[in-house]
């Protein structure tokens, strides 16, 4: 993974988004899905695009099963924006970069 994104889990979730004084981020995504393969070079375009502005991170929903449960994930990848540890918005199946970065742009 590219060190410009944080690995999320069950453990560090709430205090990485808790800490965070930027917006973030979140691929929720499982590595058997085709989609999130192919989202992850994107995303690593997006980390560098975004210093600064906003933090990158990604939580595998097969190892965090309770997570991905409490913010409603149905179908992956999905990328939520949380702002102040809020949900601000959601996107959901894969995006190229470009449209990924004009939606950022737009809810940052």
């Amino acid at each position: 993974m590219s060190e410009g994104i944080v690995t999320l889990n069950e453990a560090n979730f709430n205090a990485e988004l808790g800490k965070a004084t930027l917006p973030v981020l979140v691929d929720f995504w499982a590595s058997w899905c085709g989609p999130c393969q192919m989202m992850a070079p994107v995303l690593e375009q997006i980390a560098v695009e975004f210093n600064g502005r906003l933090v990158v991170g990604k939580l595998n929903v097969d190892e965090n099963q309770p997570t991905a449960g409490k913010y409603g994930v149905m179908s992956i990848p999905t990328l939520i924006v949380f702002k102040n540890g809020t949900e601000a918005t959601r996107f959901s199946g894969y995006r190229p970069q470009e449209e990924l970065s004009r939606l950022l742009n737009q809810a940052l």
